[in-house]
């Protein structure tokens, strides 16, 4: 049996300026880090083998703060790129709102949540899909199947497309689906890597 944790870091500075962040290297909030806080106060009756972090700060900062909490913080942690957010071209650093009035509101949503439409020069999801499962298989899956716990603090979209691998969501599905910032969704593994349980904590 093994156990995987993820989460999505806590609010940044772009999310609370309502900016396009994508790949945008931004730190947390005031807010983010107590989120991230949080977390780590959930994950307290935990112990986890390994973690792993995208190379972007607000991740990595998330990360840090929870290892603190849960007095975990000599395990190894890899940082890895292919856990990043998924980049959002030229609409980076814009604010949303003012994407919307120029591109209307509904390309808009079309961008953010549909899984094959690209926003210019940026990632769709399937994109993400394509270089954060992947690592996954190769890098984190022989961990579980040993019985290593793992917690992995990264993005809503890379998060997003983990969960639609291993839950088997569909692409029509993930749509509507949303991970929020600094809620832990934990997963049981057996010992042949089959969900025995998810729930959020």
């Amino acid at each position: 049996m093994a156990i995987l944790t993820l989460i999505r870091h806590g609010q940044s500075i772009y999310n609370l300026e309502n900016l396009f962040t994508g790949n945008v290297d931004v730190a947390l909030t005031p807010l983010g880090k107590e989120e991230a806080k949080q977390a780590g106060i959930k994950l307290k009756n935990f112990e986890y083998n390994i973690a792993y972090t995208s190379v972007l700060k607000r991740a990595e900062e998330s990360l840090r703060i929870i290892l603190e909490v849960i007095h975990q913080t000599t395990i190894p942690i890899i940082a890895d790129k292919a856990l990043n957010e998924r980049r959002y071209g030229s609409l980076q650093g814009q604010n949303k709102d003012e994407v919307s009035k120029k591109y209307s509101s509904e390309q808009v949503e079309i961008w953010r949540r549909s899984y094959d439409i690209r926003p210019p020069d940026g990632e769709s999801l399937a994109d993400t899909y394509d270089r954060v499962v992947p690592y996954f298989r190769k890098e984190i899956e022989p961990k579980l199947r040993t019985g290593q716990n793992v917690l992995i603090v990264a993005h809503g979209n890379s998060l997003r497309a983990l969960v639609m691998y291993l839950e088997g969501i569909s692409k029509t599905e993930i749509v509507s689906f949303e991970i929020p910032t600094g809620l832990p969704r934990h997963y049981v593994f057996d010992a042949n890597l089959k969900i025995k349980s998810v729930k959020y904590l």
